[in-house]
C-alpha cells in the first residue's frame, strides 16, 4: 500500500520501461518499509531482506541517513569472528506527524504522533456553531499541533467527514456545510508543510491496516455521527470512481419503511445505525428490548454489507466506534445476517469484529497516510 490514499491510482502500462529514478524510490520505500516492520538491523541483513544487492543497498542507506529518516544505532554484539555490524534503523525520534481527526460531534481533535503512531501530544478544540467558523478552527488547531510537535515534522494527515476527491479537496461535507472546500491546499499554505486528506473512514481503515492487524481485503465500518465506511482490496484503498466508495450510510435497509433520514430519505442504514439514531432508539430499553434493538440494528448492517462481501470476497469486517454500541450482540447479528445472505462454502467464517484501536484510530490512520505518502510506509 505505497503511495497517498488521496491520489488516484494511474494506469499501469505493463510494456512501459521503469526508469531509473523509478526503481531508486521504490527501493528506498522498501528499505524503509522493512525497518519500520522489522526494527534495527544490519546492511546485510537488509540486503538479504529485501532481496537488493549490498551495494544497492549501502548507497540507499547512505542516501537516507544524508536525508535524515535513518541513524546508526551502533554495533551489534559480536557473535563470531569479523568486524561487528553496524546496526542502522528509522530515525523514529528525529520526526513527528501530526494528524487530525474532524470526524466527532463536538470537538475537532488533533495529536502529535511518532513514526510508530504513538500519540505524545494532544490538542481539541470544540466544532464552531457557524459553518464558516470551521475551516478557520482547523488551521489554527493544526498550526497549534506543529508548534508543540519540538522535531522536525513530516507531513500532517487529516481525516475528515465527507467525499474527499484529488488534491485533498473535500467536495462534500453537509454536516459541515462544506462544497468543494480544497482543505489540504488551505493547511499546506497556512503551515508550510505537506498535508494529505481523507475520508475519516478511510483513514480509520489505513490504522487498522498497519497497526491493527487486518488483512489486505477488508472493510471497516465507522459508526459515529453518521455511517461510513472504509475499504481495501489487496492492500489498496478502493475509492471509487467519484472518490465515493464506502458510502453505505445512505444505502436504504429492507422495504420496511424506518425512519426518516437527513439526507432526506426513509430507512437509510444512518438512521437505524449512527450513535445519535441507535442512542435515541435504546433510551428507556432495558433488558430484552434493548437487545432486539441492537440485534435489528445489526441485521440491517449485515443487510447492507453482505452484497459488498459477496462481490469483493472480503476476508473481515471491522468495527469502529462505541463498542457498547456494536460489540455483543449488534455484530454477532451482523454476522448472522452475513451468513444467512451470502455463499455458504466461502463466506460462513467471515468475521465481524470490532477494532482495538479505540478512539484514536481516525488520527492514526492519519499518520499512516503521511507514513505512505512521504516515505512509501504502510
Amino acid at each position: 500500500m505505497t503511495g497517498s490514499p488521496s491520489t488516484r491510482p494511474s494506469v499501469l502500462r505493463p510494456a512501459a520501461k521503469v526508469l531509473p529514478e523509478f526503481a531508486r524510490s521504490h527501493n528506498r520505500s522498501l528499505v524503509l518499509q522493512t525497518l519500520f516492520h522489522h526494527g534495527a538491523m544490519s546492511r546485510a541483513d537488509l540486503a538479504r531482506e529485501t532481496g537488493l544487492t549490498r551495494v544497492t543497498i549501502s548507497d540507499l542507506v547512505a542516501g537516507l541517513i544524508d536525508d535524515g529518516y535513518i541513524v546508526e544505532l551502533g554495533t551489534r554484539e559480536a557473535q563470531g569472528p569479523g568486524k561487528p555490524a553496524i546496526l542502522v534503523d528509522l530515525d523514529r525520534e528525529g520526526h513527528r506527524i501530526v494528524g487530525l481527526d474532524l470526524s466527532g460531534s463536538e470537538r475537532l481533535l488533533g495529536a502529535v504522533l511518532t513514526l510508530d503512531g504513538e500519540i505524545v501530544a494532544r490538542h481539541s478544540v470544540a466544532v464552531p456553531a457557524a459553518h464558516d467558523g470551521i475551516l478557520p478552527a482547523v488551521i489554527e488547531l493544526a498550526q497549534a499541533l506543529v508548534a508543540d510537535a519540538h522535531a522536525p515534522v513530516l507531513g500532517i494527515g487529516v481525516g475528515t467527514p465527507g467525499v474527499v476527491g484529488a488534491d485533498g479537496v473535500v467536495l462534500a461535507a453537509p454536516g459541515f456545510g462544506w462544497t468543494d472546500v480544497a482543505l489540504e491546499a488551505a493547511l499546506r499554505e497556512a503551515t508550510g508543510l505537506p498535508v494529505l486528506v481523507a475520508n475519516d473512514a478511510n483513514a480509520a481503515v489505513l490504522a487498522e491496516y498497519t497497526f491493527g492487524g487486518a488483512d489486505d481485503d477488508v472493510l471497516l465500518v465507522r459508526v459515529g455521527r453518521g455511517v461510513g465506511s472504509g475499504l481495501l482490496a489487496s492492500g489498496q484503498p478502493m475509492l471509487g470512481s467519484r472518490y465515493a466508495a464506502g458510502e453505505i450510510g445512505h444505502v436504504t435497509v429492507g422495504t420496511d419503511g424506518g425512519p426518516a433520514c437527513a439526507c432526506g430519505k426513509v430507512g437509510c442504514l444512518e438512521a437505524w445505525l449512527s450513535v445519535p439514531a441507535l442512542g435515541a432508539r435504546l433510551r428507556g430499553l432495558s433488558g430484552a428490548d434493548a437487545e432486539a434493538a441492537l440485534r435489528d440494528a445489526g441485521e440491517r448492517l449485515g443487510i447492507v454489507l453482505a452484497p459488498v462481501v459477496g462481490v469483493l470476497d472480503l476476508s473481515e469486517i471491522v468495527l469502529s466506534g462505541p463498542a457498547d454500541l456494536l460489540g455483543g450482540v449488534l455484530a454477532e447479528q451482523a454476522a448472522e445476517a452475513l451468513r444467512t445472505r451470502t455463499l455458504a462454502a466461502f463466506h460462513d467464517g467471515i468475521p465481524v469484529r470490532m477494532s482495538a484501536q479505540g478512539d484514536d484510530i481516525v488520527l492514526r490512520g492519519a499518520a499512516v497516510m503521511v507514513l505512505s505518502g512521504r516515505l512509501g510506509v504502510s
